[in-house]
């Protein structure tokens, strides 16, 4: 009875240190100086708890539904996505090659052979029937192995952020490009109502010099204008055709196969600027699926150096087989043909030429350009929010002035004709204020565009809905605690 309580103390014992022990660093989260609050002026405050996915269909918020269905497009077929979810995989199932490694194999082998053989001058010839199950485990004695686990499951979360981020950049590119369309659209249609005005223009400056009250110059000034901002028309097809080409393949589609139609004159509807709250910078670290990731495959580096250290100890494997082995099928399953195997072997790397050492250098090495990129992504997720922070605050105070610059030029453009019926101004001052105007009114349409282009990076730099909570509850990250996979 004592010996048997000695063996279960002895056994828990030997439990307990292969469950304890792991050699290399434990994984701290790489601690960075965040500023309290953004550079640009605003009321931040700590985001509130929401239920985000990366795939809230953050869009919406401009009121487009031909662009919610090419988002659902993108979604189903574009090819940057399925790349990504093939990677997802590949991780999966590699953090689940790393967590086989932690059970015992078993095998089957059967086997049937019939050999002559000569001992001693005796020649002999006979058969030999095989079958029997075998088995080894190699203990996680130092925790080389769990570390790999801990390696691979945090290489799959980072494949999972990644997919986060490929479907946001996806998102974020086609609302960009559709955008830029609408806005290349509006544009056209700027230069449709002003070459119809412009040709009143030169029918105008024909009949004054048919009459008698206008110089040739005139007219010359007015085929000048007219043919010039017709070529600029024109231009603007190419961009169109450009991005409609880009729109298709995000769609997962070949240029040939989409086509946009575009939407009639003055039907274009108002497509508000979203208010996008932003919280604290600290909350950035939780909004952003390429600041996960960069944080998943630094937590990845660390558990390598386990791995690499685990190396400088010895390793046990314990092998163990049985099973039936005779001179004929018929007397394969009797008692005498019964036959089994113990064994435990102890192994430990004497010499290497410093190969251990040198692999444990490149871990340390690994993990530390790991932090580096760590933190280096999360100053570049600071400085996209500050920029788009900024664009949209300098250009609401352009968009103001513009507004006023686009009023005063139509009013000039409107004397500037009256005075030229009137025979009291030039043609030359007609043409100025014609212009003028249609620059002012062009970069009023253009600086929309770009409104509309940095909301869509501020909600991209802020994460695009997305919480670091998507990726623990993402089948990667829940599959992680599992048992092996058949």
């Amino acid at each position: 009875m004592k010996k048997s309580a000695c063996s279960s103390l002895a056994a828990l014992t030997f439990a307990a240190l292969l469950a304890g022990c792991a050699v290399g660093p434990d994984y701290v989260r790489p601690t960075l100086d965040v500023p309290a609050s953004y550079k640009e002026p605003g009321p931040w405050k700590t985001a509130e708890p929401r239920p985000a996915q990366s795939t809230q269909a953050w869009w919406q918020v401009y009121g487009d539904g031909t662009l919610d269905a090419l988002m659902r497009d993108a979604g189903n077929a574009n090819q940057d996505l399925r790349v990504a979810e093939a990677q997802v995989r590949q991780a999966r199932a590699l953090a689940d090659q790393a967590r086989a490694n932690l059970w015992p194999a078993l095998g089957i082998d059967a086997g049937a052979q019939r050999a002559r053989s000569n001992a001693s001058g005796v020649t002999r010839t006979g058969n030999a029937i095989t079958l029997g199950l075998a088995a080894s485990w190699e203990p996680d004695l130092w925790g080389g192995v769990r570390r790999g686990v801990e390696a691979g499951e945090a290489g799959a979360q980072a494949s999972a952020d990644d997919l986060a981020a490929a479907r946001l950049s996806v998102q974020t590119t086609l609302a960009q490009d559709y955008l830029a369309l609408r806005i290349t659209d509006q544009l056209r249609d700027l230069y449709a109502s002003t070459t119809a005005a412009y040709e009143k223009a030169l029918s105008l400056t024909q009949a004054q010099y048919a009459a008698g009250v206008a110089l040739r110059s005139d007219v010359a000034l007015a085929e000048t204008q007219l043919t010039t901002t017709q070529a600029q028309a024109v231009d603007l097809d190419a961009a169109r055709a450009q991005l409609e080409h880009a729109i298709a393949v995000l769609t997962g589609r070949a240029p040939a196969q989409f086509t946009l139609a575009r939407i009639p004159a003055g039907q274009y509807p108002e497509v508000a600027l979203p208010a996008t709250p932003t919280g604290l910078p600290s909350e950035l670290l939780e909004h952003r699926p390429d600041i996960a990731a960069a944080e998943r495959r630094a937590a990845a580096a660390n558990a390598q150096i386990g791995v690499a250290r685990a190396a400088y100890f010895p390793t046990l494997t314990l092998t163990a087989g049985g099973g039936f082995a005779a001179s004929s099928l018929g007397t394969l399953f009797d008692t005498p043909s019964r036959v089994w195997a113990l064994g435990a072997a102890l192994a430990e790397t004497v010499f290497d030429g410093g190969l251990r050492s040198a692999r444990d250098a490149q871990a340390v090495a690994a993990y530390d350009a790991a932090v580096a990129q760590y933190k280096q992504t999360v100053l570049s997720g600071f400085q996209q929010v500050e920029d788009n922070l900024a664009v949209l605050r300098i250009l609401d105070q352009e968009a103001v002035l513009q507004a006023k610059a686009v009023e005063a030029s139509l009013l000039a453009e409107r004397l500037a004709l009256t005075q030229y019926r009137a025979g009291t101004t030039s043609y030359l001052n007609v043409i100025t204020a014609q212009a003028l105007s249609l620059n002012n009114r062009r970069a009023a349409v253009t600086l929309r565009g770009r409104q509309l282009a940095a909301s869509i990076g501020l909600i991209a730099a802020t994460g695009g809905g997305w919480t670091v909570a998507d990726a623990e509850n993402h089948p990667v990250a829940q599959a992680a605690a599992q048992g092996p996979q058949s």
